[in-house]
């Protein structure tokens, strides 16, 4: 999917990345037939920086805050370290079978906890502390998501934030009936005037905003 970068660069980065392993190839298949929304998919690019960062940060704990059909929670599971864990979210109970079909595909399943219903409960019954968190659910409570989490990331830990660019509409003119856009870029301020955190916005699918915490 290319939302941000130009088609043809798109392409180019894709070719001159690792590959999409083939359970990935898979799982993106199955979700474009059979799901709502199937542009929600982290997607190969993304995945691989995802499963990139996760082999360089070697985390023990991950919190994931909207697993829709379990791509990313996959890609990140690549780099745990022995035992390590992933508490991944989401409210969409019927997606919980094609998650469990690609965890046991991936042999991953033991690495995943699964969690259905609101994240803001959710998150605040989970007494751990994460080296990573990645939040890709609903843009309207990321600020919320974002100061429930922020004290349960260890010094030096990671937030990613997907979306934040949403298509390029965070530099549009504001129109007065786009919340959705608005929220996003009330919270990319707001990331970016927190003293607690450095941040920095990639351009990468549909905009990534990695957050490392001071």
């Amino acid at each position: 999917m290319s939302d941000i970068v130009n088609n043809k660069i798109e392409d180019y980065i894709r070719k001159n990345s690792s590959k999409e392993p083939e359970i990935l190839k898979d799982l993106n298949k199955e979700t474009y037939l059979k799901v709502l929304n199937p542009r929600m998919l982290s997607g190969h690019i993304q995945g691989r920086f995802l499963s990139i960062i996760t082999k360089l940060i070697k985390p023990k704990k991950i919190l994931e805050i909207g697993t829709y059909t379990g791509y990313s929670a996959i890609c990140m599971a690549e780099g745990l370290i022995e035992n390590g864990i992933i508490h991944t979210i989401d409210i969409n109970e019927e997606l919980v079978s094609i998650q469990n079909k690609y965890f046991a595909k991936s042999k991953c399943n033991n690495s995943i906890i699964q969690h259905v219903g609101d994240a803001r409960n959710i998150i605040k019954s989970i007494n751990e502390k994460f080296d990573l968190v990645f939040l890709d659910a609903d843009k309207e409570n990321y600020i919320e998501y974002y100061e429930l989490v922020i004290e349960k990331v260890k010094k030096g830990g990671l937030i990613i934030a997907d979306n934040v660019l949403w298509t390029g509409k965070v530099v549009e003119p504001e129109k007065d009936d786009d919340e959705l856009t608005q929220y996003l870029i009330d919270f990319n301020k707001m990331i970016n005037e927190d003293d607690r955190v450095e941040n920095i916005i990639l351009p990468l699918r549909d905009g990534l905003n990695v957050i490392l915490k001071n």
